[in-house]
């Protein structure tokens, strides 16, 4: 599990942990515990038997998508208090074992399945690449650019794609240094869909 101190996105990358947590039961209560709750608290606010709650806690802790806050004294016993780990959760296609998407399988870039496994290859990389910067005590080198574009017709989308590709492509040769020894390497890549302007539920 990759968890992002600075935007606080858990990537789930072992089947235990997203097992433990595809449920629906544990799925609301991930929600409810972003803010610190021990069983018995949770149990009141959502008005459900505190054994049912504290079964499915400690489930979740176990796997680490909760921790440990504080233990309180309570008459003759000890009230435990948790808090997600996370406030958001991707789950790292590395967790399918074998059968996740990859850009290998897909032979046609203008597919949207390729543009998915493309995005499920770049969730898999920097959960490993966050690993190692975490672990050297460095910051992560990113960009990402977000925006929409509007074309009249599928012909202008096609004009718009070759323009795309001719200009980041111009843009690597520039500064695509094969000489330095000490430069990083980035991988880039690039997406294009057609933005969700209505949903199933509006329709």
């Amino acid at each position: 599990m990759v968890a992002s101190s600075e935007e606080t996105i858990c990537v789930i990358d072992c089947v235990e942990q997203a097992s433990a947590m595809m449920d629906e039961t544990r799925l609301l209560l991930l929600k409810e515990m972003v803010e610190p709750h021990s069983a018995t608290t949770l149990a009141k606010k959502l008005d459900w038997p505190r054994q049912r709650v504290n079964y499915h806690l400690r489930e979740l802790e176990r796997v680490g998508l909760l921790e440990l806050v504080e233990e309180r004294k309570r008459r003759n016993c000890t009230e435990r208090v948790l808090k997600a780990t996370a406030r958001s959760y991707v789950i790292n296609p590395e967790a399918l074992v074998g059968i996740e998407a990859t850009p290998e399988t897909v032979q046609d870039r203008f597919s949207w399945a390729y543009l998915v496994s493309v995005a499920a290859r770049t969730i898999k990389e920097l959960a490993h690449l966050r690993k190692r910067a975490d672990k050297a005590g460095q910051k992560l080198a990113t960009l990402t650019t977000d925006t929409h574009i509007r074309v009249a017709s599928p012909a202008k989308f096609e004009a718009f794609a070759a323009e795309l590709v001719q200009a980041v492509g111009e843009l690597i040769d520039k500064y695509n240094d094969h000489k330095s020894r000490d430069g990083r390497l980035f991988r880039v890549i690039g997406g294009v869909y057609q933005a969700i302007t209505k949903h199933e539920s509006d329709s």
